[in-house]
């Protein structure tokens, strides 16, 4: 959940310093790199159907 945690802070921007530093040492960054490769396909994929639901006829 740590990691999670930390991709959604990072897409969103808003992160403390002390916080980053923390994660360096205690976070894999093959987990990193997997979860937000998840967050990107599942926020391409929920603005794919928004706009498929607004240009809708």
């Amino acid at each position: 959940m740590r990691t999670v945690k930390a991709v959604a802070w990072s897409f969103i921007g808003i992160r403390k310093n002390s916080e980053y530093e923390q994660d360096q040492g205690r976070l894999n960054p093959f987990h990193i790199i997997g979860v937000a490769l998840v967050g990107v396909a599942l926020f391409v994929g929920a603005l794919v159907l928004l706009v498929r639901w607004v240009v809708a006829p």
